[in-house]
């Protein structure tokens, strides 16, 4: 029999022990061997959040990540520990600067350059976000209430814990081939579905793991194509970020994006966060390799 796929708190809590790092040294990590669940790759999402929780316990109090841009260079081991090594590149008087270099099998997976800063009074404006132009997050189906006629269509997402629900305002690219109109914006609410602790760190990081949970389907979204058998694989090569208000995780965010151009493979997506008043939280872009599907896809595939 499979094993229950955890929902609800209980997925988020499990989050929150794949962040909890294990600390070897001053400035060497280690992360949880294997996910109670999941597929043999590790997901980007959860490197770039270890990732950044390893960088950030190493700043000092009062420094909030304002910005990570990170390289994938080679699929993870999702049954094996991750080793992050932090290296200090600065501390200024209100800037810190940290590389974060994750190993498997003494080799890079992955890297990141991430920057903290103490927060400065100065100009602020930003663009409004589009909420009347969605309906309400509550108004929204679930992925799996979506795709509850075609539960084969899941892939993934019907084995591995769902800590963040992810409510695709159109058509997401795990609908059955034919049924996804070609659109030139992707907007999806998301948040994590339970309660987080009051750690601005934890907040950064869960918002970093569920940006990528999306953001490259927005390529596909442009070509009204899906994921999978007559579809595509796809694969993240870099994924960057930046903060600019103070993130609550744990409550509905609405992910606007688009993809400006898809060239030699390879495909762009960028994404604006916002936050139920429409406010900017954050914005975040992606390149990733998108390939057609073969015929025989790899398990985990819908």
């Amino acid at each position: 029999m499979a094993p229950e796929v955890l929902v609800g708190q209980e997925a988020v809590d499990d989050l929150l022990e794949v962040l909890d790092l294990e600390q070897i040294d001053s400035d060497l990590f280690r992360g949880r061997e294997a996910a109670k669940a999941g597929t043999q790759r590790a997901f980007g999402g959860q490197v770039a959040g270890q990732a950044l929780i390893a960088a950030g316990r190493t700043v000092a109090p009062g420094r909030n990540v304002h910005s990570l841009h990170g390289y994938f260079v080679r699929p993870g081991d999702s049954e094996r520990p991750i080793v992050y090594e932090v290296e200090n590149i600065r501390d200024g008087r209100s800037f810190s600067v940290r590389r974060t270099v994750a190993k498997q099998r003494g080799k890079t997976i992955f890297f990141m350059s991430a920057s903290f800063h103490v927060g400065e009074k100065g100009m602020e404006h930003s663009d409004p976000g589009p909420l009347d132009e969605v309906p309400a997050p509550e108004d929204v189906p679930t992925l799996p209430e979506r795709l509850k006629t075609h539960p084969e269509r899941l892939g993934i997402w019907s084995r591995v814990p769902r800590p963040i629900d992810v409510r695709y305002v159109g058509t997401s690219g795990f609908a059955p081939r034919g049924d996804r109109p070609a659109e030139n914006r992707q907007r999806v609410w998301m948040k994590a579905d339970g309660k987080l602790p009051d750690d601005p760190l934890i907040h950064a990081c869960v918002l970093t793991y569920a940006s990528d949970l999306t953001l490259l389907d927005t390529v596909l979204n442009r070509h009204g194509e899906v994921w999978g058998r007559g579809g595509y694989l796809g694969t993240s090569l870099d994924h960057a970020m930046w903060f600019h208000k103070p993130v609550r995780a744990d409550e509905w965010i609405l992910y606007d994006s688009d993809s400006p151009v898809a060239s030699h493979g390879r495909g762009l997506a960028q994404g604006s966060f916002y936050d139920a008043d429409g406010g900017h939280l954050a914005t975040a872009m992606q390149e990733g390799l998108l390939r057609r599907a073969p015929d025989e896809v790899p398990p985990g595939v819908p």
